[in-house]
């Protein structure tokens, strides 16, 4: 793949959406260089078509921010240098769509292995609450240099030290596994998510309740009735993350509404939790509740 970066001469901008659109196609390749992926992921749109078949065939396709950045993180931290520059940026904008063109040398180092790639780039972008946003991007191949077994090797490189975007959005979908596999009542998907020896911590649990699980085989014990109890549920719709300087984990807030079978009525609930994530499984989830909301669904107070 090949980023943008560095315009010597893209300074000659009349309005503020040009300047910013300049910026987005500069910061591109930039950010991509430095690895900063968390960043590269906010310059692009819910979906953005990506077309790179001028230089490894097959055919565009339509992605989240987050599966592109997934992409480029599981190779470019493998190359010991990346350099990509940028030129002649040109701009059309109409109304809160725009279009650019830039011109680009994308060059890659690792060890004694080289390969320069150069072509242009084709953006669209989209300006939503007065920010512009990338919704397509084309790359137009037109000559290369080096050898491409580069781009394997930087690949075989990445795998042995992931980047922390990947660890970081590894540990996300582990969290959204174990919450939908409660929406869908689907134990064999729930119990997928933990170590085999997770910890759940619920301190704020009511009398009668465990305040500790230990062990995989333990919450499944202690999540099988479950299906049996709960109706209609949906944990996901509000779920926030707040990524930590570990990798490893992050804290989570979100709200579950549930039907509870036995009582006939309605589990209203916001939830806290500190998620620690090892190798795509849950090692510690410490879960904050309301107990009182707890205990008035479940009728535990009658």
């Amino acid at each position: 793949m090949t980023l943008a970066v560095n315009s010597s001469n893209s300074f000659n901008v009349s309005t503020p959406d040009e300047a910013a659109i300049h910026t987005i196609v500069e910061s591109v390749a930039n950010l991509a260089d430095k690895g900063n992926f968390e960043s590269l992921e906010k310059l692009y749109a819910q979906e953005v078509e990506v077309d790179y078949t001028s230089a490894f065939g097959g055919e565009a396709e339509l992605k989240s921010p987050q599966a592109l950045m997934s992409l480029w993180a599981s190779s470019l931290p493998g190359f010991e240098r990346t350099r990509h520059q940028i030129s002649n940026i040109e701009t059309v904008i109409k109304g809160n769509q725009a279009t650019a063109t830039a011109d680009v040398t994308a060059n890659h180092y690792l060890n004694e292995m080289f390969w320069q790639i150069t072509g242009s780039y084709e953006y669209g972008l989209v300006k939503e609450d007065g920010q512009w946003t990338i919704n397509q991007m084309t790359f137009i191949a037109e000559s290369e240099k080096g050898s491409r077994d580069i781009i394997n090797q930087a690949a075989k490189q990445a795998s042995l030290n992931p980047s922390t975007y990947l660890q970081r959005q590894q540990t996300k979908q582990a969290i959204i596994d174990f919450l939908t596999s409660l929406e869908d009542k689907d134990m064999e998907k729930f119990a997928s998510v933990w170590a085999e020896d997770a910890v759940q911590d619920m301190p704020f649990s009511p009398e009668g309740f465990p305040k500790r699980v230990k062990g995989k085989a333990n919450l499944i014990k202690h999540y099988a009735a479950w299906p049996e109890i709960s109706g209609k549920a949906n944990f996901t719709d509000r779920l926030v993350f707040y990524p930590m300087q570990d990798s490893t984990m992050v804290y989570a807030e979100w709200r579950g509404n549930v039907e509870i079978i036995p009582t006939g009525r309605k589990y209203n609930q916001q939830y806290g939790g500190l998620f620690q994530v090892v190798n795509g499984k849950i090692e510690l989830f410490r879960e904050y509740y309301d107990p009182i909301v707890f205990q008035n669904a479940f009728g535990l107070n009658e």
